[in-house]
């Protein structure tokens, strides 16, 4: 059963591959494709305490603001949530923070699949 309100937090440490390159070493900040990787991984991994065996998800929306820079070396907290479960459709917020400044914020909908059904589909390409 999916529940509405359930949460996740996580801290995520801005390393080297999360961190943007091109623009020299001093500007070396959480770079939005990172932020979005791990607002995923969070939202996934707290759907998994959820779901049967046998079931993941995947994502098929995003919509993320990054309003914020954490740096090279920063921790970035990442919370996620449960706003609504609609069948397999499942929708998340999202914020991430640094310092007690916001960094991101997103709403994620993420579709739930049986993991042998999408095999079989994808072998079907």
């Amino acid at each position: 059963m999916i529940e509405t309100g359930k949460q996740l937090s996580r801290t995520i440490e801005i390393d080297d591959a999360r961190a943007i390159s091109f623009m020299g070493p001093e500007l070396r900040v959480y770079s939005t494709p990172s932020i979005l990787s791990d607002i995923e991984f969070a939202c996934r991994d707290l759907l998994l305490t959820m779901l049967d065996e046998g079931m993941d998800s995947v994502g098929s929306h995003v919509a993320l603001e990054h309003v914020g820079a954490a740096k090279l070396g920063q921790r970035a907290g990442v919370v996620v949530a449960v706003t609504e479960a609609n069948k397999r459709r499942i929708t998340f917020s999202a914020s991430v923070t640094c310092g007690g400044r916001a960094i991101a914020n997103a709403s994620h909908v993420r579709t739930i699949v049986s993991v042998a059904d999408l095999k079989a589909r994808i072998g079907q390409l």
